[in-house]
């Protein structure tokens, strides 16, 4: 009988009634030659024969006859094997066992609690890392930034030229920020503002654990240093406000700043220092506000105070200085070249620089009749400054009469609160009353003055006869301090400025003898505003008018 299970060799579809029934098709027909090679018939096409034998059966078909198997026998099995049992429930999901469910439900949740764990110690070790990371950067920076070979060289002969150039850069770029710190830990000074080369002004504020008594704002000249002491100043260091204060400065007792502010204003010149002067070594290299700069160590051709450390840019443009001053101790300077405002002298230093020139007619017309104009205005109330020694800061305030001739003060001293010296100028001469007198310095003198204990000698108000002299003899005929000539050699007169004192305009007039100096301050009105003096410390004495009536200075008793 014909075995119904075996399909027919053609490659025709079979249309039996349960093909038709299902709308499934039939098993395609197996070709002889995909089957002959089970079933041991020869074949020439060993690719079919690959192919056949890799073709896979559905489950629950039962294999052709050709392939030698039977649905009802079961293949022997080698000894020791043993088949593997299935869960009903895996086939059919009815019958499954719902504890194995609940089971595999809280191995899943372990599981994802194993995995968040592992997570996050993975992120922690990231981190760790990171961390670890960035602090080694920057302690690579760190060490990288003041690192300096340990076998340092010679300096090369650009190096030299750069260092023979640095002090003629400063010099061109005029001005630069500056901060200076003399000394260490509760003796250092600290010194922060500006310096200005072509004009030689330094203009600072001073503070520091170590500053005592020269707290406060200071500023110099190569020649000359005036304070303005702040004792409840902050101690850190602050920049000073650009227009600084116009009263309070004097001439300070320390000095200690003296030689600090000399070796400031030696790093600029109008000519450079001989190349081959320079003896010392190159130090490294480090970055100061985005450039690359090198530390040179070496001993100035100029000076005699040891080896010195710069850092200069390859344009030979210095950024820091260290350097040990003899009495000092180590000074360190950091400059900010980017920093760079105009400065303004203080009055005690000469005011405001200005353009000179000579006299408009306008201007000689005033100035020739100011001697007849101080005499029709009578007198002037008057006010000194004066800080023409360090022990004698002068302040003081009276009136002055071009009438009688007569100049009557109440004068104090800075630095002797509480005394002060009441002060006569005649063409007598001048006389004084010291001793407790109530007032202060910007206080007038005790009206009517005096008639008796008048004394003559010397005295530290002596520093004022020379400003008050040429105060009183402005009224007289003669030209004041000089001729009218507005060139020419000694006695010539020039403008030097324009300015504002109390609310009026005013051109400022120097007068030059050849042997002294003398600024008169004429308003447009022609009338005398301000007179200064240079002192023999280098600063500049005032004695400000305010003209108008004055009151009766009677004449004291014959001095003893």
């Amino acid at each position: 009988m014909e075995n119904t299970s075996r399909p027919p060799t053609g490659g025709h579809r079979d249309e039996s009634p349960a093909a038709r029934r299902t709308g499934l098709p039939a098993e395609p027909a197996v070709r002889a030659e995909q089957a002959g090679p089970l079933s041991g018939a020869p074949t020439d096409r060993p690719e079919r024969r690959h192919r056949a034998g890799a073709r896979r059966h559905r489950a629950g078909i039962v294999p052709p006859e050709a392939l030698g198997l039977t649905g009802t026998a079961a293949p022997g099995r080698p000894p020791g094997f043993r088949r593997a049992s299935m869960s009903p429930g895996l086939l059919d999901p009815a019958v499954a066992d719902l504890t194995d469910d609940e089971e595999l439900a809280g191995t899943r949740d372990e599981a994802e609690e194993n995995r968040r764990r592992a997570l996050r110690r993975h992120r922690l070790t990231l981190a760790g890392l990171a961390l670890t990371a960035t602090v080694a950067a920057v302690l690579l920076v760190v060490t990288l930034t003041n690192w300096a070979p340990a076998s340092a060289r010679e300096l090369t002969a650009t190096e030299r030229e750069r260092l023979a150039v640095m002090r003629v850069t400063n010099y061109r770029e005029l001005r630069a920020g500056l901060h200076v710190t003399v000394g260490d830990g509760s003796t250092r000074t600290d010194l922060l503002g500006w310096v200005d080369w072509a004009r030689q002004l330094a203009y600072l504020d001073v503070t520091g654990p170590g500053a005592g008594p020269l707290r406060g704002l200071t500023q110099a000249t190569p020649t000359v240093l005036v304070l303005r002491p702040d004792p409840t100043a902050v101690p850190a260091p602050a920049m000073p406000p650009l227009v600084p204060p116009t009263d309070g400065w004097r001439l300070p007792a320390d000095r200690r700043l003296d030689p600090v502010l000399s070796f400031i204003f030696t790093l600029a010149n109008d000519r450079p220092d001989p190349a081959d002067g320079f003896s010392g070594h190159w130090a490294g290299q480090e970055r100061i506000n985005g450039e690359t700069v090198d530390v040179l160590s070496a001993r100035p051709p100029h000076g005699d105070d040891g080896a010195r450390r710069y850092w200069l840019d390859p344009a030979g443009r210095l950024h820091r200085l260290e350097a040990s001053l003899p009495d000092v101790g180590p000074v360190h300077v950091q400059l900010n070249r980017a920093d760079r405002p105009t400065l303004r002298p203080v009055d005690a230093l000469g005011g405001r620089v200005g353009l000179p020139r000579a006299l408009t007619a306008a201007e000689r017309e005033r100035w020739r009749r100011l001697p007849a104009r101080l005499r029709a205005a009578g007198g002037a109330a008057v006010t000194v400054t004066a800080p023409t020694a360090a022990r004698a800061n002068l302040r003081g305030a009276g009136w002055l009469s071009w009438t009688s001739g007569t100049a009557y003060l109440g004068v104090t001293d800075l630095d002797a609160e509480g005394r002060r010296t009441l002060l006569r100028q005649d063409a007598q001469g001048v006389t004084r009353i010291e001793g407790a007198i109530a007032g202060g310095h910007a206080d007038p003198p005790p009206l009517p003055p005096p008639v008796t204990g008048w004394r003559a000698g010397a005295h530290r108000t002596d520093a004022l006869t020379p400003l008050l002299d040429a105060a009183l003899g402005a009224a007289r005929d003669s030209r004041p301090a000089g001729s009218v000539r507005d060139s020419g050699p000694a006695g010539s007169v020039r403008r030097i400025r324009g300015d504002k004192l109390a609310g009026s305009v005013v051109d400022v007039l120097e007068v030059d003898t050849g042997r002294s100096r003398a600024r008169y301050w004429l308003a447009r009105n022609g009338l005398l505003r301000r007179l200064e003096l240079p002192t023999r410390e280098g600063t500049w004495a005032q004695l400000d008018l305010t003209p108008g009536r004055v009151p009766p200075l009677a004449a004291p008793t014959r001095p003893r």
